[in-house]
Parts: C-alpha cells; structure tokens; sequence
C-alpha cells in the first residue's frame, strides 16, 4: 500500500507561501508558511499534520490491541502534541506526547494499560519518528 501527499513551495523561508495536498482529496492545496509554522499564521504546518495522522494511527492501533484482548472500545480520544525545537543539528521533532481518554466496557485499567502500551510502539507512525514518545492513558470507566 502506498499513500501520496505533496508540497509546493515559493520564495524564501520567511515571506515564502506552500501548499500541502493528499491523493485523496482531503487536503487540497492547504497552505502553509513561515508564520503557520514557527508563529501563530493561519494554515497548517507539519509538526500539525502529524500530531494528527499520530493521533489516528495510535487510536487505531490501540483499537486493534483492545480487540485482540475481547474488547470493543465505545470511545478512543487520542491528542498528540508534536515539540519541535532547535537542537545543535538544527530543528527536529524531540517529542511527542500522546493523551489518551477511552471508554471501554468491560476493561480494566491493566488490561487497558497493557493495550495503550502495545500501541504506543506499534503503531507505524510511531515506529517512524524519531521522537521520544510519552503517553498519558486515561481508562474512564474502570470495571474491575
């Protein structure tokens, strides 16, 4: 399987305009800029696109792990924050931090642990960044 996006960018870093676009239509020429990135502009910027696809893939996957353990989660409620920060080698994503709220009948707060765990490092978009990942998983309805 393979998923396409791209980007357009012109002019310099600081007063230069990009837009993002997807195969699928869901972002269509979304723009994107100095100010959206590093200040508080209006458009996107990447470190947003992918707390967002980090946010989906994690309450997915985190799905898939409470499934193999007989459960069905009425509600998955992932936020992801996204740190860029200047390092000596440049700006790099250091971190990301997951907040994770789930209503899950029947589950109890080990096995609800045990599943956000196995999704934290399992899901695929986890697996490629090069981010310390921290997570805060919240089981709101303790059944035990």
């Amino acid at each position: 399987m393979k998923r396409k996006g791209w980007a357009v960018w012109k002019g310099d870093l600081r007063s230069g305009k990009g837009s993002v676009s997807t195969d699928s239509g869901v972002l269509s020429e979304t723009q994107y800029s100095f100010s959206t990135r590093f200040e508080n502009g209006i458009g996107t910027n990447p470190e947003e696109l992918i707390a967002a696809a980090h946010s989906g893939c994690f309450s997915m996957s985190l799905s898939a792990e409470l499934g193999k353990a007989g459960l069905t989660p009425e509600n998955i409620n992932t936020n992801a924050t996204v740190t860029l920060e200047k390092t000596d080698n440049g700006f790099a994503i250091t971190t990301v931090h997951l907040d994770v709220k789930a209503t899950v009948p029947g589950a109890n707060q080990a096995s609800f642990q045990e599943a956000a765990n196995k999704a934290k490092t399992g899901c695929p978009v986890s697996k490629v960044l090069n981010a310390e990942i921290t997570m805060d998983a919240v089981l709101e309805n303790i059944s035990e």
